[in-house]
């Protein structure tokens, strides 16, 4: 009787590929935007500020449909491959240049989320947390 290899002592968790990295959004609700030169200026110039840190615009803009409550304001979302990416985009000298452009001429929000798996199952957060080790 031959035994089994090493490899086939390994249990599932062990022998599963890491988990890829959770993508990560920068969301912007904004309102008040006025199309000035400086609002121009930033859109030129943001596309060569999210190449290094692979960020894409998902959503920019547009006419949404409204169903339930109110909206206003126009939906940015940029997708980053991580977390870490899309923390270092925002505080990269390049982008934190051309920010005032914007923030200067527009009101809203700007946030930071990180995503979830592929796999994920809204019952996935009605589980408790793992422990963190120390």
């Amino acid at each position: 009787m031959t035994t089994p290899t090493d490899q086939t002592h390994l249990d599932a968790s062990e022998r599963r590929s890491p988990a890829p990295p959770t993508p990560a959004y920068v969301i912007g609700h904004l309102n008040d935007v006025t199309m000035a030169p400086e609002i121009v200026a930033y859109l030129e110039g943001i596309d060569d500020t999210l190449k290094p840190f692979q960020g894409k615009f998902l959503i920019h803009g547009g006419s949404p449909e409204t169903l339930e409550g109110t909206w206003q304001g126009d939906l940015i979302v940029i997708a980053f491959p991580d977390l870490d990416h899309a923390q270092a985009w925002y505080r990269s000298d390049a982008y934190q240049q051309i920010l005032p452009l914007r923030a200067e001429n527009s009101t809203g929000d700007i946030i930071l989320i990180e995503g979830v798996p592929t796999d994920h199952h809204a019952t996935d957060i009605l589980q408790p947390e793992p422990k963190q080790d120390t």
